[in-house]
């Protein structure tokens, strides 16, 4: 197999483009490196298209690995023939080379080996070449009571096993057979009895059918976690084969094993004999390896969207507008325990904190705003960032009472997901940097600075605990890691980063660096002072050239001594810069932010060896406007006065919220009701959507329209189609019915599920 041309097909670019990035990469660079800095050699491949690459790379080196084990595994066997050697050579995927290799792969003893050991081989053999025969009769001549074939049963039973072993290692069959109850199979669930109250969150469930192949994420990985718990009884339902009238009849698969060894009833003496093995093979052997096959395969399938669209949300988080560096507070909500604050300068440093208590039991509503309003005075907080979880909702109306009262602080604020700070106040880093201070305030420094910069404080955090994905502890946790690694990673190299302010842990995300050296980074500027310019950071322990060569473009030095070192512009890019003032007879300031001057150069005139047309236009773009920000502008959403929870809402209000989760059957937004509502994927525009990250992404603020309320469910249907009449509970056609649920059969319909189904599905993986 040609690696690289494969993955050329693949992605549907030239095979120089894809040679030159494995080269890149085996030579160790980062992806983040190659689509920015070396855009000449890929031919312009974006860090997208590199990830894929990666991805396939690692799979077919080690499917290449395994074919070598196969080939001289077989070979050692004395068993390579030419035609399947060949057939190997061709095999272009793991599934297929472990078909081709299971007559061949070590097992254990099985009943069809020990009746080969008995010498019963040739009475199959004889009875597949010669049907006229009589088994009965023939078998008679193989009785070996030594080896526990005592009779003519015994032996026919022998000979089966062989014939059923023959059959479920007949790669070009079992293949053939997967493929035909991948596109027709139907996945089918029911509940286990006595099972109904304990599993009611799987209701959606108790009697479900759906094509195999057809079957969402969300779905699939419900209905796995629902029989890991023993709530569900999941069966693989072949159409033409488990719906006979008869356990007699030949079914569909039945007559695939009986056509592959040419067999038919021709009332020949061992027809019968030999129709029954072939039934025999597919129902009690090929197809309990062929449903887990396939139960796999649509585990991995559902595992590897969940990932995706986990590692959509997490980009879209990382990526949310910063509010900036600005004086905050940071309110961390509690009612019996108070309400956790802290305030944080603009660079993040904590100044002060404190403790108040204006909710039930103490109610000191009054004296709270006191406290929040001496300390905004006293450090010239500009903004408030409020956690959403207990008691958010009380503390925002608190903080609105506090703008109204002094108007003069002219206060910002806004309610910030916590989700993971928990997480981040417990860990070691935490303890390190604040090792006197209560991990609850810990909690509430990680609010106010999430506002400020969510990269630069999410990246603290094991990215999979920030909580906004499907099913994130069901997928497989390797996997999920790579991915959400690989997000983190891209998101921090596009933002860059400050190498005079950044953590460790930011610094660790940056192409190049690791954990140590991230370290060493930020040991050697306590110790000598913050880096004057790019040149220096290779004074840095165990900095060396390679490591500089990946990191350097996205450290950013703001204040040095050479203005190229704030932007993105490459210190090996330099040059290209001298070039272009010179040939103008211009000084680095005088260029910078120029944008009439530099739109005016052609690119095509500054190219240097190594540095060609598409170097030379990044580099203009980024002197227009240095280390430009790709993240959006800083808004905030308004929650309605008076709306504080699931019973303050009515059918038919139009809300303002912010989009806390996309998944693959529509969007959660939290419009401020402890309680997230659903917009479904078939109310988010007045268009088709296809895919809801098309629509909106994780932190957008949005208008909704309240569709229905469910106080006892906990739920919420929301709408974004701001001109469509809200259907009554009583009232025909509501499409964002919660009581509704995936139709058996649902393939034929050819529509997406009901909001309630996929409410339901989502509020299962939130437990």
């Amino acid at each position: 197999m040609n690696i690289e041309q494969n993955i050329a097909n693949e992605l549907g670019v030239n095979l120089a483009q894809v040679k030159a990035s494995i080269e890149l990469l085996d030579e160790g660079a980062t992806v983040p490196f190659i689509s920015r800095y070396r855009k000449e050699v890929t031919g312009g491949l974006d860090d997208s298209q590199l990830r894929s690459l990666e991805e396939r790379l690692t799979y077919l080196r080690e499917l290449e690995d395994r074919r070598a084990t196969v080939l001289k595994t077989i070979e050692e066997q004395g068993k390579l023939s030419d035609d399947l050697k060949k057939d190997i050579l061709a095999a272009d995927s793991k599934t297929r080379l472990e078909d081709l290799y299971a007559p061949y792969k070590p097992k254990r003893r099985t009943k069809a080996q020990i009746a080969r050991e008995a010498g019963i081989e040739p009475l199959l053999d004889s009875l597949l070449q010669d049907p006229s025969r009589n088994p009965e009769t023939m078998a008679e001549d193989y009785i070996n009571e030594a080896a526990g074939f005592a009779d003519t049963t015994a032996v026919l039973d022998g000979a089966r096993q062989i014939f059923m072993e023959r059959a479920a290692e007949n790669a070009d069959l079992v293949g053939e057979l997967r493929d035909i109850c991948w596109d027709k199979g139907e996945l089918t669930s029911s509940v286990m009895d006595g099972k109904q109250q304990e599993g009611s969150k799987f209701k959606d469930y108790f009697e479900f059918s759906e094509q195999i192949k057809n079957i969402p994420s969300h779905r699939a990985l419900a209905i796995f976690r629902g029989r890991n718990e023993g709530i569900l009884r999941v069966k693989l339902h072949i159409p033409g084969q488990d719906d006979l009238d008869s356990p007699l009849d030949m079914g569909l698969c039945d007559a695939m094993v009986a056509n592959t060894f040419a067999l038919s009833q021709q009332q020949r003496a061992a027809d019968n004999w030999l129709l029954e093995s072939a039934r025999w093979a597919w129902r009690v052997k090929i197809s309990m390896q062929i449903e887990s096959e396939l139960n796999l395969r649509l585990r991995e399938r559902a595992e590897e969207e969940a990932i995706r669209v986990f590692g959509e949300n997490i980009r879209d988080l990382l990526l949310a507008a910063p509010a900036g560096a600005r004086p905050t507070l940071g309110l961390d909500p509690g009612l019996r325990t108070g309400v956790k604050v802290v305030v944080v300068d603009a660079i993040g440093k904590l100044v002060d904190t404190a403790v108040i208590y204006p909710h039930a039991p103490k109610n000191q509503w009054h004296e709270s705003i006191a406290v929040l309003a001496a300390l905004a005075k006293k450090h010239g907080v500009e903004l408030v960032s409020i956690g959403n979880g207990t008691a958010s909702r009380e503390t925002d109306k608190l903080v609105r009472e506090l703008m109204q009262k002094h108007p003069q602080l002219r206060l910002t604020s806004l309610v910030v997901s916590e989700a993971g700070a928990s997480v981040y106040s417990a860990s070691e880093l935490a303890a390190r940097e604040f090792p006197d201070l209560d991990v609850t305030f810990r909690g509430a420094v990680s609010i106010a600075r999430r506002l400020q910069d969510p990269l630069a404080e999410l990246v603290k955090i094991e990215p999979k605990a920030i909580g906004v994905g499907q099913y994130q502890h069901d997928v497989n946790q390797n996997q999920l890691a790579r991915k959400l690694d690989a997000v983190v990673e891209d998101c921090v190299n596009a933002v860059g980063v400050d190498v005079n302010m950044a953590s460790a842990p930011l610094l660790k995300r940056v192409a190049g660096l690791s954990e140590s050296l991230a370290e060493n980074i930020v040991a050697f500027r306590e110790t000598n002072g913050a880096f004057k310019n790019r040149n220096e950071i290779l004074k840095v322990s165990r900095l060396g050239p390679k490591v500089f060569e990946q990191a350097a473009g996205f450290l950013k030095i703001t204040t040095g001594d050479n203005p190229l070192d704030a932007s993105s512009v490459h210190p090996e890019a330099y040059p290209v810069v001298e070039k272009i003032l010179q040939e103008n007879g211009r000084a680095i300031s005088e260029v910078i932010g120029d944008k009439a001057f530099l739109s005016s150069l052609a690119a095509n005139d500054y190219t240097l060896e190594g540095f060609g047309e598409p170097t030379v236009k990044d580099i203009i773009r980024e002197l227009e406007k240095p280390g430009r920000d790709p993240r959006p502008e800083f808004k905030t959403a308004s929650f309605r006065e008076g709306i504080e929870k699931i019973s303050d809402l009515e059918e038919g209000m139009i809300l303002e919220g912010v989009v806390s989760n996309v998944t693959n059957f529509g969007a959660f937004v939290d419009i401020g009701v402890h309680q997230d509502g659903l917009v479904h994927i078939s109310v988010m525009a007045d268009s088709f959507v296809k895919d809801p990250h098309d629509v909106v992404k994780t932190g957008d603020v949005v208008k909704v329209k309240v569709t229905e309320v469910d106080i006892r469910r906990n739920r919420i249907a929301l709408s974004m189609r701001m001109n469509e009449e809200v259907a009554r509970k009583e009232g025909k056609g509501n499409k964002t019915s919660t009581n509704s649920k995936p139709q058996r059969k649902p393939r034929a319909a050819k529509k997406p599920a009901p909001a309630g189904a996929m409410a339901q599905a989502f509020a299962n993986l939130k437990k």
